[in-house]
């Protein structure tokens, strides 16, 4: 058989049967692309009138011609014909006025332990599969080129339920997220008309990290496209409350030095109640001074909720994703991000979801990627994926048009 275009709902029953499948591979992910103003064509292999490989291919128009890309993708149910597919691929978009073509398969190149240790072997082939087709690949790399890692920290929810999540997490994990909770911090779902306080959060985190944000229309076409499959979570704090929270559990540890005390006065040379008094002591003397904070905060913020940080989460049959968020570092004392986390995965685990994909790490495990000592809290591991392959039907073209672009961007 050959490479053909299929019907949207072609496309949506094959990719349901799919075990592995990247939310960029999926009919609201083409709903937002449309909407981005790209064109969007499904695309399938046949056998015997059976899909054994689909992908969406969207394209837009650029200098000299078109440029296509099939991102994290294709979905694959049978291997037989996958090289035939990439091989068919090549005609299919030079016969659509393709300039640049961008593949960037979903299939895992290398797994590793949550420390980067290597668990399996690379698999090298996959790579071969599509340089010996004739595409140019990128390299295996590091960082996030193009804005987008290859090295995803991933957790697998298989066999744990509600009761028994908060155990998966690691030794600093578990208490990261108790600690989270004694706060009251409140978690919810932003609506449409409440978007802006998302991206007052992810504009404030790009500016510090120094990355390109996305535009808020950007997050309301992800909102309409993805609907209940989406969500726009913020964690935040009433100071007020937080204070009142932190004067009630000081009373109550107060009561209890006074009892300690009471009880010393009677046995004075008992060693256990001696070091119990030391240890209420410290706690309260902790309490006096996380009250000022409050206070401050409050005397800054006043009565009202005040948000700590935001994530965008997205739910597929296959997998859930943590795919963009920001926070306050004013904030960071009170572990918000922690509690979004607890709270993707018991939101999939409610849906039926087994896998939950936290997206891009560095790949390096030197000790200096943040960003993975924070997923690293909650017990996963890490795959490799193989990066850009791309393929010119024109190289000279593609070439002189490209070196015109760089002269008169100076």
């Amino acid at each position: 058989m050959s490479l053909q275009s299929i019907s949207k709902d072609e496309f949506a029953d094959h990719i349901q049967q799919a075990q592995q499948k990247s939310f960029m591979q999926t009919l609201e992910m083409a709903e937002l692309l449309a909407k981005r103003g790209y064109d969007i064509d499904y695309i399938a292999w046949k056998e015997q009138e059976n899909i054994e490989i689909s992908a969406i291919l969207y394209s837009m128009p650029m200098t000299g011609g078109r440029y296509f890309e099939i991102n994290c993708g294709p979905v694959i149910t049978a291997h037989d014909h996958l090289s035939d597919f990439y091989r068919d691929l090549k005609d299919y978009v030079k016969k659509r006025g393709a300039l640049e073509f961008l593949i960037k398969p979903y299939d895992t190149y290398q797994s590793f332990d949550s420390n980067g240790q290597a668990t399996e072997a690379e698999k090298k082939e996959l790579i071969t599969q599509l340089t010996d087709l004739g595409y140019d690949f990128d390299g295996l790399q590091t960082g996030y080129p193009g804005g987008e890692g290859n090295w995803h920290y991933v957790k697998d929810l298989s066999g744990l339920s509600e009761q028994t999540l908060l155990k998966s997490f690691s030794k600093k994990g578990r208490p990261l997220v108790k600690k989270a909770k004694t706060f009251g911090t409140k978690l919810r779902k932003l609506k449409r008309e409440e978007l802006h306080l998302f991206k007052d959060i992810t504009s404030a985190t790009s500016d510090r990290r120094d990355y390109t944000d996305k535009e808020l229309s950007y997050y309301q076409d992800f909102y309409d496209s993805f609907g209940d499959q989406a969500e726009f979570m913020v964690a935040s704090l009433n100071f007020q409350d937080y204070f009142d929270h932190l004067q009630q559990s000081q009373d109550k540890l107060g009561t209890k030095i006074a009892k300690l005390k009471a009880d010393l006065e009677k046995n004075p040379h008992s060693e256990k109640k001696h070091n119990q008094l030391r240890e209420f002591s410290s706690q309260f003397d902790t309490f006096t001074t996380r009250k000022k904070e409050a206070q401050e905060l409050l005397d800054k913020y006043g009565d009202e909720d005040v948000i700590l940080a935001g994530s965008l989460f997205v739910y597929t049959p296959q997998e859930a994703v943590y795919l963009f968020s920001g926070s306050y570092p004013e904030f960071n004392k009170f572990y918000a991000p922690a509690l979004l986390q607890e709270h993707v995965m018991l939101e999939a685990l409610k849906r039926g979801i087994t896998f939950y994909n936290l997206l891009g790490i560095m790949g390096i495990f030197d000790g200096s990627d943040g960003v993975l000592r924070f997923k690293q809290n909650f017990n996963g591991y890490i795959v490799r994926k193989m990066g850009t392959f791309r393929y010119y039907p024109k190289p000279l073209k593609y070439k002189i048009l490209n070196t015109i672009k760089k002269i008169l961007r100076r």
